[in-house]
């Protein structure tokens, strides 16, 4: 694996990004280059115009190859939106040698997937959570234990098959080869949770800008899944039209003054631009904070009702974990563990090396952490993959060489 280079992409709704790692000769995870581009032809996760897309993945690819000096045509693309399902499933077998082997295993997780899926959605990812063999609990690993009955308990994702097929068109049409895909979320609880943390209990939530994705993990395995449509895009959008101003003004204004929390409100002015060469105005900070607030409320009580509903409120131990660019408005991180009343950080990528200050941010979670699946998760990724998932992939693409 020395020296192997995988590239992450990250088709986000504001942001196109593309990330080469490679292990270098200590061992770690190095960081080479980092290429980003304006999302165009995506909205809410989803690509709407793949034209436009093509064009943007282009910019991104062609930026990271001039920072890491290779040449790429490969990448381990991340899968998003509102059209991702998930469920905890069940599968038992009996064990015909009274040894587990590897065959096993495989049988176990194929019985556990076999869940009711329309025709127009697809397995993208079975986690195995744990095994049960005769009975007993908690087993990570069964290979080579001794029993005659064996369980596993699954996390089922599913997509829509269109939508993935639009990913890996959009990437083929760019000249790019999509060596595999990941759930977003998988991705940048990758790059930025702790060991500590998934294994007492923790929830993260990564707030782009058209989808807010949440993860829930305890006990060292992923537990619940949920896109949330609703995003940092959303918060721009009511400042645009509470202040009257254009969007790349709301933006900025967002970035640069607005604030969460009751502590953020100011007789402090701002100057707001006009539209269409209108004269610009000046308004209280704390008129931004009426705008901004409610919005924030409204995400946080989201991601608390599901939680709730779910019976996850009493196994954050390890508290909340904020990530995506969404994370990064003034005042979030606070307000969450006033909100939630658990511990809460800004999630950053971590164990690191290379040209790691440009990655250093909430925003790059999910294309570096899906290199990291890409260079250190390989052999976990195979054993959990959906029994079959290769031929199911190489089924989508041989459908695009057919339709397209």
């Amino acid at each position: 694996m020395v020296n192997e280079v995988v590239v992450g992409l990250d088709i986000g709704t504001t942001k196109i990004c593309a990330v080469v790692g490679h292990i270098n000769d200590e061992a770690s995870l190095e960081i080479i280059g980092v290429g980003a581009s304006p999302a165009r032809g995506v909205r809410k996760g989803i690509i709407t115009n793949i034209d436009q897309a093509v064009l943007s993945i282009k910019q991104a690819i062609e930026a990271a190859e001039a920072m890491s000096g290779s040449k790429i045509d490969s990448v381990i693309a991340g899968i998003s939106g509102s059209h991702i399902q998930a469920v905890n499933s069940h599968g038992v077998i009996a064990v015909r040698t009274k040894e587990i082997g590897k065959n096993d295993i495989d049988r176990v997780m194929e019985n556990a997937r076999a869940i009711s899926v329309s025709p127009d959605r697809d397995i993208i990812h079975a986690i195995s959570q744990e095994y049960i063999v005769d009975d007993q609990s908690g087993i990570k690993d069964p290979m080579g234990m001794s029993g005659v009955r064996l369980e596993v308990k699954a996390h089922i994702i599913t997509g829509s098959v269109a939508l993935v097929q639009n990913v890996i068109k959009s990437c083929n049409r760019a000249g790019l080869d999509v060596s595999d895909i990941i759930l977003e979320p998988l991705a940048s609880a990758k790059a930025v949770l702790t060991g500590d943390e998934t294994e007492l209990g923790v929830a993260m939530v990564d707030i782009g800008g058209g989808t807010t994705d949440l993860a829930v993990f305890y006990d060292d395995s992923i537990r619940y899944t949920k896109v949330l449509g609703l995003g940092g895009n959303q918060f721009t959008h009511d400042i645009a039209v509470g202040l009257r101003t254009p969007e790349r003004q709301a933006e900025r204004i967002k970035m640069e003054y607005a604030s969460i929390g009751d502590w953020a409100s100011s007789d402090d002015t701002i100057e707001v631009p006009g539209i269409s060469g209108r004269s610009s105005r000046e308004i209280s900070k704390s008129t931004l904070y009426e705008i901004v607030q409610p919005r924030a409320e409204e995400l946080f009580y989201l991601i608390k009702n599901e939680l709730s509903a779910n019976g996850f409120e009493a196994r954050m131990t390890g508290g909340v974990v904020l990530t995506g660019g969404g994370s990064m408005l003034d005042g979030m991180v606070i307000f969450a563990e006033e909100f939630f009343n658990i511990p809460a950080r800004v999630g950053v990528p971590y164990s690191i090396t290379g040209i790691k200050d440009m990655v250093d941010g909430p925003k790059y979670a999910t294309a570096v952490g899906l290199v990291k699946y890409g260079l250190q998760g390989r052999d976990k990724i195979e054993r959990k993959r959906p029994f079959g998932y290769n031929s199911i992939f190489s089924r989508m693409k041989r459908w695009f060489r057919e339709m397209f």
